[in-house]
């Protein structure tokens, strides 16, 4: 299996206000958008299009699942959708990474031919929206509404850039925290459900060469898994760290009260930075007792610690109250639209059918993604497979209320920026008020130059 550090992300993303203006009048009849919430070019169907049953039509999907049982299970899932369906043929596409697929589609739309269907992030699909090329799926959503209400609430609202759908799901993940129970008990703690809580946890459990949480804070090159541990305790305090218009608020009381929260831990010796999934590394080497990511790192967690001990997971920490604050992790998928009605037709046939309850089960068993269809949770193969992975409940229901980043250009961008004030601060070499307040004044910037 294959990773891509929110660091790749984040230099893909820099480039995405560039897209979306060399993108701009690409679309096939020449017009173009000066904003993300446009209806779509005058190509995009004005109502969700059919397809004749015995319509013979080929759509094309550019994806980056092209290894492992990622492929493997992709691969059979188009299969049976081809089955199901002998009228249709997907022609799969597959790219090595992210990097390469969005090089690759931002290729083909430029010359005018890109895919019927691609995996996107929000940012990609918000570029390609300006810049005219996505078919708007709200109408689509419309004609067969069980489809979207079938979604978790989280996952239906990461779907929309501004008031228009764009996107649907594919592979989606949140953030859980992995830790060594044997440790614990050995300090006399229990599972913290609160930040709170974690903090006297990781103090208590930080001895004769332990460090609690090892954590990558990012870097100005991007974010790491550091910045979103950052994140979530900021918001858990009231304040995430962007509105949901993409407005940074690094500065936010909130947001200085949880660098402080991640400076007194350090002091204590409860964390310590480090890069390349360091939370991995040190469970494994039973030097660290903890690490926070998201749900697909099960994989990796347990590949590190090779069998030393049972790897547990819990929920990651919450709000004083109980409130339940987590971020989701993974991809959608667009619609282009230069594609024929048949194809639009076709593509949205294949797109509802990977998020088919029993579709979802199979994706999440051999991928490690987690299922967007609650209903898939109550399927009987599903409960087997939670029976051995009960982690799999809670890290899909927080699907419900959970969001994703907000899909604008400058906001992976930003987050370098707030990175590197974590680096800063953690270092000693700011005050977190000091550091925040450099990392807002930038992203205002970028904000304002992508705008």
């Amino acid at each position: 299996m294959k990773r891509t550090t929110r660091a790749t992300l984040s230099v893909l993303a820099a480039g995405a206000a560039i897209t979306a203006l060399a993108l701009t009048g690409c679309s096939s009849a020449g017009s173009a958008s000066n904003s993300s919430n446009s209806s779509g070019s005058s190509n995009s169907s004005k109502s969700a299009p059919t397809l004749a049953p015995n319509k013979k039509v080929t759509i094309t999907f550019a994806e980056a699942m092209s290894s492992g049982s990622l492929k493997t299970e992709l691969d059979k899932l188009t299969q049976q959708f081809e089955q199901k369906n002998p009228n249709i043929t997907v022609t799969l596409q597959p790219q090595p990474d992210y990097g390469t697929l969005k090089t690759k589609v931002d290729a083909a739309v430029t010359a005018g031919s890109p895919p019927t269907i691609s995996q996107v992030y929000g940012n990609w699909a918000a570029a390609y929206a300006q810049s005219d090329v996505l078919e708007p799926l709200t109408a689509y959503a419309a004609a067969d509404p069980s489809a979207a209400e079938g979604l978790y609430k989280g996952i239906k609202n990461s779907l929309y850039i501004g008031k228009t759908m764009y996107m649907w799901p594919f592979n989606a993940s949140t953030v859980v925290t992995f830790y060594n129970p044997d440790m614990l008990k050995a300090a006399g703690q229990s599972v913290p459900t609160t930040w709170t809580q974690f903090a006297a946890v990781a103090k208590a459990v930080s001895k004769n060469g332990v460090v609690a949480l090892p954590i990558d804070p990012g870097s100005s090159s991007g974010p790491a898994g550091g910045t979103t541990i950052f994140e979530l305790i900021a918001q858990a305090d009231g304040t995430p760290v962007f509105k949901n218009d993409g407005t940074p608020q690094f500065d936010s009381p909130a947001a200085v009260k949880a660098l402080d929260y991640l400076v007194d831990l350090k002091k204590a010796g409860a964390v310590q930075t480090g890069t390349n999934y360091p939370g991995e590394t040190a469970l494994g080497a039973q030097k660290g007792a903890f690490d926070i990511s998201t749900s697909t790192s099960f994989y990796y967690d347990q590949q590190a610690v090779g069998g030393k001990f049972q790897v547990a997971v819990a929920p990651v920490p919450g709000a004083e109250d109980g409130t339940r604050v987590n971020q989701i992790n993974g991809t959608n998928i667009a619609m282009f639209s230069n594609a024929s009605d048949d194809q639009k037709a076709a593509a949205w046939k294949y797109m509802q059918f990977l998020t088919d309850a029993e579709t979802q089960s199979a994706w999440a068993q051999a991928t490690g993604y987690l299922p967007v269809n609650p209903k898939t949770l109550d399927l009987a193969d599903m409960k087997d497979y939670i029976a051995k992975n009960p982690y799999v409940t809670f890290a899909s229901k927080d699907l419900a209320d959970s969001s994703a980043e907000p899909p604008y250009a400058w906001v992976d961008e930003a987050e370098g920026d707030l990175a590197a004030a974590l680096q800063s601060a953690l270092a000693g070499n700011a005050t977190p008020t000091a550091a925040l307040k450099d990392a807002q004044d930038k992203a205002e910037k970028v904000m304002a130059s992508d705008q």
